[in-house]
């Protein structure tokens, strides 16, 4: 079938583009009246949250202050709604160290305390003398908030001998974090103990909070001090395993992203709002972790100035949330490979082939072989006798098809075919059902599952890899006895558009026509698990294990078959070959009834 053919059949049935999805981030009011008292945050689910509380000194200010913007804050981060895992306070807790101003505070922090909810302080300018580093001895502020406050404490693994630097551990979203607490200047003592501290937890990812490293501009650009220079060279360029620093002292806020020794991304943020309203009315960040997303959306709010929202005049209402560039904002971190060099993530080992062969199960191929070595045939693991045998067309070169060490983490081999195929001319390999397979003259009448791992490289959507297939039958509707739509077309094909969307047509055995489900636009580079289900009335496609929207509601039966091969990484009708696919497929399996997503390969 020629191109113009195949454009007039999409045109009739439409490919419509997705836009990205935005999360909203909840909306901040009163903690939830429902949190049980004690009830601690949920450490396992992957979208937590740091909260970050800069310079609070004027709320403590002799008698000058107000505790209430700071005791609304910490009822709000043990409300339950933000599922924050550890609050981190960035220094400068009182207006001038005197032991009255630490009495006031404290007794905010009594309500963290008394329901053992894991936090940090260190000392800013303002709670010491400004000319002394950790070695100034005792102090109001370590009467107050030295190590013995954090006896209780679940994460608080312990202090530098002076007391002034200390370091937690908190767990969220199912793995181990480290939080490094450093004075207003740590000595070179309090710098290598810091150092001590990191290397007596290697694998752990860690946030440095200080108070003092880098300041900013009024566009929020952040720079280094001299001191935070220091502690840069002195400290952090060096651990990769610092991956974000936190500071208080400077207004305005601002953030920058440097590159560490490591070649890595490393981020830096200065948040300090006591310019603001009310000394900053208790504001405070919010850094919200969603691994899956791999990304940390960071909020900016007052919960005091948000409970008393209808009563506000115009200039509060402003404080409730700031919203610029460096208060509301996203970093995109992929955190596997961020943490890679410290704490890979390691790779569970391959799942047996007859763990994958449930009920049903028609063909199993897994692609196993030597890195880079061609293939000839795949063998059916499911013992029915539909083995693969390799089709190269003209012109093309044994390398167009072979064994690739690349996989996806979730799918039960460890290995995977490379498909370096394309069109006009035709070229490249693919693989294709032997002539004496069992599964050529199926029908699936009752239901069916077809299910693969996919991967498209960076070039997929150059224009000369549209419509390539993964999965089909070679013989065409028309062969199978259909006259709707185009019966030149493929009796089934699991294709991607030149958008890189699935789509999987299919002539049904009840219908004269054909019945096609539409994906979404997919992320090229990535491992992507597709599966077409069919329960003898309706057709589903999957895709990572959720359901696509534009699935057709009309009765669908089983697979109108023309007899003839499967092809696997070719798009081919009747004896044409249009194209060979080009990118990596993982395992595939195919079974003759339908599968609920919690059956799927999908590890």
């Amino acid at each position: 079938m020629n191109d113009s053919s195949r454009r007039t059949f999409l045109r009739g049935a439409g490919l419509l583009g997705a836009g990205a999805a935005v999360s909203a981030l909840p909306a901040l009011g009163a903690p939830a009246a429902s949190a049980a008292f004690g009830r601690g945050p949920d450490t396992e689910d992957g979208r937590f949250t740091l909260a970050v509380l800069p310079d609070t000194q004027y709320l403590f200010d002799a008698d000058r202050g107000d505790p209430a913007p700071l005791d609304a804050t910490l009822r709000y981060v043990t409300g339950g709604d933000e599922n924050i895992v550890f609050l981190a306070h960035l220094g400068d807790l009182t207006e001038n160290g005197q032991p009255g101003e630490f009495d006031q505070i404290s007794r905010s922090f009594q309500h963290l305390d008394r329901r053992r909810f894991p936090y940090s302080t260190l000392a800013g300018n303002h709670d010491i003398k400004s000319s002394t580093d950790d070695q100034r001895g005792r102090t109001p502020y370590l009467d107050a908030f030295g190590p013995q406050r954090q006896r209780g404490s679940r994460t608080f693994r312990g202090a530098s001998p002076d007391g002034y630097n200390s370091h937690h551990v908190f767990r969220a979203g199912g793995r181990e974090w480290l939080l490094l607490a450093l004075d207003w200047r740590p000595s070179a003592g309090g710098l290598e103990w810091a150092r001590s501290v990191l290397a007596r937890n290697p694998r752990l990812p860690a946030i440095l909070t200080i108070h003092e490293l880098v300041w900013a501009d009024e566009a929020g650009q952040a720079q280094f001090s001299e001191f935070g220079q220091k502690v840069w060279d002195e400290l952090v360029d060096g651990n990769d395993q610092i991956f974000l620093t936190l500071n208080g002292h400077y207004w305005p806020p601002g953030r920058m992203v440097k590159r560490n020794k490591a070649g890595h991304d490393f981020h830096l943020h200065i948040t300090n709002y006591q310019d603001r309203y009310y000394g900053g009315s208790a504001m405070i960040r919010l850094y919200r972790f969603d691994l899956a997303r791999n990304v940390i959306d960071v909020r900016t709010v007052s919960p005091w100035l948000a409970d008393q929202a209808p009563r506000l005049n115009e200039l509060q209402r402003q404080e409730i949330e700031r919203t610029g560039p460096v208060d509301y904002f996203s970093l995109e971190i992929d955190f596997e490979s961020r943490f890679a060099g410290f704490a890979p993530v390691p790779l569970p080992p391959a799942r047996p082939a007859e763990r994958q062969l449930i009920r049903g199960t028609v063909a199993y191929w897994r692609f196993e072989g030597r890195d880079g070595a061609p293939v000839d045939g795949v063998r059916d693991l499911s013992g029915r006798g539909n083995d693969l045998v390799r089709v190269t067309l003209p012109g093309s070169a044994s390398e167009a098809l072979r064994f690739s060490g690349e996989f996806s983490p979730r799918q039960p081999s460890r290995s995977s075919l490379r498909f370096d195929g394309g069109k006009k001319p035709a070229r490249g390999g693919y693989l294709r059902t032997a002539d004496s397979a069992p599964m050529n003259t199926e029908t699936f009448a009752r239901g069916y599952t077809i299910e693969a791992f996919v991967k498209l490289p960076e070039d997929f959507k150059d224009g000369k890899h549209s419509w390539a297939a993964i999965f089909g039958m070679q013989g065409s509707g028309g062969k199978a006895g259909k006259t709707g739509d185009d019966p030149g077309e493929p009796s089934a094909t699991l294709s991607l558009s030149d958008g890189a969307a699935f789509q999987w047509a299919v002539f049904p055995v009840n219908q004269n026509g054909i019945s096609t489900c539409w994906g979404h636009e997919l992320a090229l580079r990535e491992w992507i698990h597709v599966a077409a289900v069919n329960d003898g009335r309706r057709t589903t496609l999957y895709v990572d294990g959720c359901p696509v929207l534009r699935n057709p509601k009309t009765t669908a039966a089983g697979i109108a078959n023309p007899g003839g091969s499967w092809p696997i990484g070719a798009y081919a009708y009747d004896s044409i070959v249009e194209q060979a696919f080009h990118g990596w497929l993982g395992d595939v399996r195919v079974v003759g009834r339908a599968l609920d997503p919690r059956e799927f390969m999908l590890g």
